[in-house]
């Protein structure tokens, strides 16, 4: 799919010719992790050339003039089709690509269109926007001469990792085994032979390094739309609490199930008047039935996350599995709303506990920690005051923008990987 396209030298007058890859459309109403692409697309346009090649569902071509204004050269590819179980089983088996990454992105199609993308355009860098479109980059035989950047969310061979650790023996310990297979020398391949790793967290490059420590990292770190997620005042009296998520994306899904299992019951003894609120695309079945207690809200997909925001007292960060960086802590800080996480849930962000953010990671201390904040109101107003000033000074996104052109421009000077 093509758009018109539009030149960043004809507004500002371009430095650089960036292509970002993406494995989700990074459009102006997404939430979750590809929240940080739309957002580089539009500030990094205000300077360079920038396009963008993205897998796509069909309902979101309305979404498309949110980002059209941003991009040189748009094009989306529709999710590949579903492999046949002997394709599955031969893949397993055969391909240089490990199952984790073909499960769901098995496509020749992406390769081809960047491809075409470098070859028309000869951008100076292409950016995989996730490991996962790293594949697409990675000894593609039809890519011509480009400076490969692998922008690493999450790594996922360590999240794998980390959620065969959890699991019991079973279905899901076996699911998790399978998709380790091959992973972890696949993905840190793609990462030695590219010209660049960027990471989300000092966290995530430690990690990465600890495992192959002649990778080449920098941090880039997340940000926050500040005037779009206003200071503001919870706008009813109402007790309630949020969780924002992709329930895709199964350490959301886990979160909202680990909350409502473990922690509900005991803060609703604390709290007897509280409401909680699901907000998100993708809700499970299970999610879905949660809904059946009167004082639960699963929402299915929304237009804007920020009216929700708004409306909970506090925002709740239950995650226990997976890696990678929470972008929706920042939206909540931004808006005021102290947030209650637990320790991997705030990971990367210097959240100072009981002065920005409450940190809990049992359960009777998460459920403590959101009482606490909703009945004693010093304690609300200094952590939402002080959250919101963490995230002005440090996360707005022009400044993690300025970070990454940073990097880009002394990674200009160097020779390209071979």
């Amino acid at each position: 799919m093509n758009h018109p396209p539009l030149f960043a030298e004809e507004r500002n007058g371009y430095k650089m010719k960036i292509l970002i890859a993406c494995k989700e459309f990074p459009h102006s109403k997404v939430i979750g992790g590809p929240v940080i692409v739309y957002n580089r697309l539009k500030y990094l346009s205000r300077n360079h050339t920038v396009s963008l090649a993205a897998f796509y569902r069909e309902e979101e071509k309305e979404f498309i003039p949110s980002v059209g204004d941003f991009c040189h050269d748009l094009k989306l590819v529709p999710y590949p089709p579903k492999r046949s179980w002997p394709k599955v089983i031969s893949d397993f088996f055969i391909s240089p690509v490990p199952h984790y990454f073909l499960q769901t992105y098995n496509s020749p199609q992406m390769s081809e269109v960047i491809a075409g993308m470098v070859s028309k355009d000869r951008y100076d860098f292409v950016i995989a926007e996730y490991s996962m479109m790293g594949q697409f980059i990675h000894r593609n035989p039809l890519l011509p001469p480009v400076k490969r950047i692998m922008s690493v969310h999450e790594c996922y061979y360590l999240a794998r990792l980390k959620d065969l650790a959890h699991h019991g023996f079973g279905i899901k310990k076996l699911k998790e085994a399978i998709n380790l297979k091959g992973l972890k020398d696949y993905e840190f391949e793609m990462y030695r032979e590219a010209d660049k790793v960027l990471t989300l967290t000092p966290q995530g490059r430690k990690e990465l390094l600890k495992i192959s420590s002649d990778l080449d990292v920098a941090i880039v770190p997340h940000g926050v739309d500040v005037e779009k997620f206003a200071y503001s005042q919870p706008e009813e009296h109402e007790k309630s609490i949020v969780f924002l998520g992709n329930y895709l994306h199964y350490p959301n899904a886990d979160a909202v199930l680990y909350f409502y299992n473990e922690i509900w019951q005991r803060l609703k003894a604390l709290v007897p008047d509280i409401k909680f609120y699901v907000v998100g695309q993708g809700p499970s079945p299970e999610i879905k039935s949660l809904g059946l207690d009167n004082d639960i809200v699963v929402t299915g997909k929304v237009d804007d996350v920020t009216p929700y925001l708004k409306k909970g007292m506090v925002f709740i960060c239950p995650v226990r599995l997976g890696g990678g960086f929470r972008g929706k802590i920042l939206e909540a800080m931004a808006i005021g709303r102290p947030v209650v996480s637990t320790s991997l849930g705030a990971e990367g962000i210097p959240a100072v506990n009981e002065e920005n953010i409450i940190i809990a990671d049992n359960e009777e201390g998460f459920a403590r920690g959101i009482s606490n904040l909703m009945n004693d109101e010093s304690l609300f107003r200094k952590i939402s005051r002080n959250a919101r000033q963490l995230v002005e000074e440090k996360y707005a996104w022009e400044k993690g923008v300025e970070i990454l052109e940073g990097v880009l421009e002394e990674l200009m000077e160097k020779p390209r990987a071979i």
